[in-house]
């Protein structure tokens, strides 16, 4: 259905991906060699708590859903916000008891405009789709019918207000529609942002041509993402580098001092965007007091410096990975982990 790119030069193994993965290489390449190939991986930051407020929403809604019909009020989903509530990231108590509030009106305001008999065709629903270069998966937030047709929808949660070219520019979402046409049998051309502060939703109707753009697009990331990851594996094995080293167990700091941790893996900022799994059980640990060890990245040749530079730049504030990265700290100022709630 969707043009292919050629085969000449193209890896033997399909490139096994997340759009996270793919925007991650967009975004910053270091970043994305800290995320996906040193190992052990280098210890991030400490948790955000705007990344806490997103996760519990997101949660809370997941599992309004799956409650039966008769439960699914307002009321319910305030329950469930406050039972699974997470506080790593704020300040103290009281700034997470107040966000704890606030995070109870979007949820039960949220639910209060749905219509709780139209069950979603999938609720966090895992999709995948290939090419003859990608085998690209994700899960996505619900899956909606609409008539004859899928709808992806997207929540969010950030201080941000969304435009159409937020939907319109997304590579998730195109990806995810794809994928779950090709799944479903089912024709999949709408993608929707439900921003939860506002009540907005924006919506973007992709044709045949719009999908088939975001999916060579995606090839083509993927191809150059797939050598250097061969490069890498190529080097590292060879002896002339050695894995990432761990220093001494030590807690993570806090306070004033403490650097600054990082966007979730999707490419977006994660004040605008849903903090993965791996953040909330990083999240978790933190709060549970967990002791991890501190790692250090791996030490690479020159040229692996050089296939994987930094891309400084304001987002570099909120890297999880910037304790690692000179360039990124001297290009964005440290924030706080409650710097991105919208106080």
């Amino acid at each position: 259905m969707y043009d292919q790119l050629p085969l000449e030069g193209m890896p033997r193994r399909l490139y096994s991906c997340t759009p996270s993965r793919l925007n991650a290489w967009l975004d910053c390449r270091r970043r994305y060699r800290f995320a996906y190939l040193d190992r052990p991986q280098p210890s991030k930051g400490p948790a955000w708590a705007h990344n806490s407020v997103g996760a519990s929403v997101h949660n809370a809604l997941a599992g309004w859903w799956r409650e039966p019909y008769e439960r699914r009020t307002p009321l319910t989903a305030a329950v469930l916000l406050t039972n699974g509530w997470i506080t790593e990231g704020f300040r103290d108590s009281e700034q997470s008891g107040r966000w704890l509030g606030r995070a109870r009106d979007l949820v039960s305001g949220y639910v209060a405009t749905l219509d709780p008999s139209d069950d979603p065709v999938g609720v966090e629903r895992t999709v995948a789709t290939r090419t003859k270069v990608i085998a690209v998966s994700g899960r996505i937030d619900r899956l909606d019918r609409r008539g004859d047709e899928l709808v992806v929808v997207d929540y969010k949660t950030g201080r941000r207000p969304l435009t159409q070219d937020d939907a319109r520019g997304s590579l998730a979402l195109a990806v995810y529609a794809v994928a779950a046409s090709a799944m479903m049998r089912t024709p999949c051309r709408s993608v929707e942002l439900h921003h939860l502060p506002t009540g907005e939703i924006v919506e973007w109707r992709h044709t045949e041509e719009s999908l088939g753009r975001h999916l060579r697009r995606a090839e083509e990331v993927a191809v150059e993402a797939a050598a250097a990851d061969e490069r890498y594996r190529e080097l590292m094995s060879g002896g002339r580098a050695t894995p990432g080293r761990r220093a001494p167990a030590r807690r993570p700091p806090s306070g004033p001092s403490a650097p600054a941790s990082g966007a979730a893996a999707s490419g977006v900022s994660s004040s605008q965007g849903w903090p993965s799994a791996a953040d909330v059980r990083r999240a978790r640990d933190t709060q549970a007091g967990t002791d991890r060890p501190h790692v250090a990245p791996a030490e690479v040749p020159p040229e692996l410096d050089e296939l994987f530079p930094p891309n400084p730049g304001p987002l570099c504030s909120w890297c999880d990975f910037r304790r690692h990265c000179s360039e990124g700290r001297t290009a964005a100022p440290e924030r706080q982990p409650w710097d991105g709630l919208a106080e």
